[in-house]
C-alpha cells in the first residue's frame, strides 16, 4: 500500500483566508487575501504541494476610489455554469464596517487568463457591514444557495452567518436566514464575530466551518450541521456545535486557526481542511495587519456517526 502523501506545513506563506479549489480538469486553483489588500491573486498547479511555487496571477486589482477601492479581502473562486466567480470584499476606506460584498466573472477555459467582469455588489436584505461570501449546491434539490457574514441592526456585535438562495451567481432572492450568531464564550472574545462559512456535503450531511472571536490567537472554529435531506432555509435544521472544533494548538504552535474551506487529496478519496493560522502568538500592533497567516492543509477524519473530526491543528496530514 502506498503511503499517504503528505502537505507541506505551512503550504503558502503571508496567505490569509485561503480556498483551494479543484477543478474537474485536475488543476488546483487558489486564492487568498495578500498582504497588502489590494487586489486578487490565482495559483494554479497539479497538485497542493506545487501551488508553494506556483506563479501568482494577478486577476483584478482594487479601484482608485470608491466602494471597491480599500482592503479588498478574502477571496474565493467558484467554477458555475461553465463560468469562473470570484468572490470577495471590499471597502470604501480604511473603516473595516465599510465592507460589503462583490463578485467578478471570468468565462476562459483557465481563471488565469481571460477576461475578468465585474458583476458588482451582492445586495443582501438590507445594507451594512457585510463580507466572507460563499456559495454551494445543495445535492438534493440542485438549487444554489449563499451563505455570508453580515452586520444586523439590533444584534449585538460585528457579524452573524445567513443564508439565502441564489438567483444567479450574483443575486440572492427571497427570504435571509439567520444561521447563527456569536453568543458562546469562544465565539464573543475581542469582538463577537461568526464569519468565514465554508460548507461541506457529504455523508449525508452538511457541515458548515465558521470562524469565531478575534484574529489573534482566540480565532477559532466552529460547527453547524444539518441533514442532506434538510431545508437550508430552515434555521431549526441546522445543529451548532457548542465548544470550538479547531483551536490553538500551542504545542504544535498554530495560534487562532481559522477562515477555513475543503478540498481533496489528489486521488479524491479523501477531504482536506484548509485553514490559515500564525506559528506565534504575540503579535505588534492590529493583528489585521499582521502579515504572519498562513495557509495550511491537513486531512478532515468522520466518526462512525458522521461527525466531522478536525483534530488539532498542526496535527498531521
Amino acid at each position: 500500500m502506498n503511503e499517504k502523501k503528505t502537505y507541506k506545513d505551512p503550504l503558502i506563506l503571508q496567505r490569509a483566508d485561503p480556498w483551494i479549489y479543484r477543478h474537474t480538469d485536475g488543476f488546483y486553483y487558489f486564492t487568498a487575501s495578500v498582504p497588502e489588500y489590494d487586489g486578487i491573486e490565482i495559483r494554479k498547479a497539479e497538485n497542493i504541494n506545487a501551488l508553494r511555487d506556483a506563479k501568482p496571477h494577478m486577476v483584478w486589482r482594487k479601484h482608485g476610489e470608491g466602494p471597491q477601492s480599500h482592503l479588498i479581502w478574502a477571496p474565493e473562486i467558484h467554477h458555475i455554469d461553465g463560468k469562473w466567480y470570484v468572490y470577495y470584499a471590499a471597502g470604501a476606506s480604511c473603516n473595516v464596517l465599510d465592507h460589503r460584498m462583490f463578485v467578478i466573472e471570468n468565462d476562459a477555459e483557465d481563471p488565469t487568463t481571460g477576461v475578468w467582469l465585474e458583476k458588482g455588489q451582492i445586495r443582501t436584505n438590507w445594507d451594512s457591514f457585510a463580507l466572507d461570501a460563499t456559495t454551494f449546491l445543495h445535492g438534493r434539490t440542485r438549487q444554489r444557495y449563499l451563505v455570508w457574514a453580515q452586520q444586523e441592526s439590533g444584534i449585538e456585535g460585528n457579524s452573524n452567518l445567513y443564508i439565502a438562495k441564489m438567483k444567479n451567481p450574483w443575486t440572492i432572492e427571497g427570504e435571509q436566514v439567520m444561521l447563527t450568531k456569536p453568543e458562546l464564550p469562544w465565539e464573543t472574545i475581542g469582538f463577537l464575530v461568526n464569519e468565514g462559512p465554508a460548507v461541506l456535503e457529504k455523508n449525508g450531511k452538511i457541515y458548515l466551518t465558521y470562524s469565531a472571536s478575534a484574529t489573534d490567537h482566540n480565532y477559532c472554529m466552529g460547527l453547524l450541521t444539518a441533514e442532506a435531506d434538510c431545508d437550508p432555509l430552515d434555521s431549526r435544521a441546522w445543529k451548532k456545535s457548542q465548544e470550538p472544533v479547531f483551536e490553538t494548538s500551542k504545542e504544535n504552535s498554530q495560534y487562532g486557526p481559522g477562515h477555513s474551506c475543503f478540498t481533496v487529496v489528489e486521488e479524491g478519496d479523501e477531504d482536506l481542511l484548509v485553514y490559515h493560522a500564525r506559528s506565534y502568538r504575540e503579535i505588534e500592533g492590529d493583528p489585521l495587519y499582521d502579515p504572519n497567516r498562513h495557509t495550511r492543509v491537513q486531512r478532515i477524519r468522520f466518526g462512525e456517526d458522521g461527525r466531522m473530526l478536525l483534530g488539532k491543528p498542526g496535527s498531521g496530514n
